[in-house]
């Protein structure tokens, strides 16, 4: 079995909107909401798409976007233009 990177995010509009995102484009993904926050661990590897979370936004999303939305994170971080991908070297 694989290391599990982990992400929490706010439970705000556009922290919610890149937890649906995660949950959709990684199918072993596990969400575990919380009063203020929403944890999500994956196995291994966990890749958040600009596309998905713009397309559940309803405007344009850029992956910068997220330090406004993240508590915390378990894992190395690789960001581009058009994901954020966290992994384990």
């Amino acid at each position: 079995m694989s290391r599990p990177v982990s992400i929490s995010l706010l439970n705000s509009q556009d922290g919610n909107a890149i937890a649906d995102a995660i949950m959709a484009d990684n199918p072993a993904a596990e969400r575990k909401p919380m009063p203020s926050m929403t944890k999500i661990d994956c196995p291994g590897r966990l890749v958040i798409s600009s596309e998905s979370v713009s397309e559940l936004l309803g405007r344009e999303w850029d992956p910068q976007e997220i330090h406004m939305s993240v508590i915390s994170l378990s894992g190395s971080v690789d960001e581009d233009d058009g994901s954020i991908t966290l992994f384990w070297r």
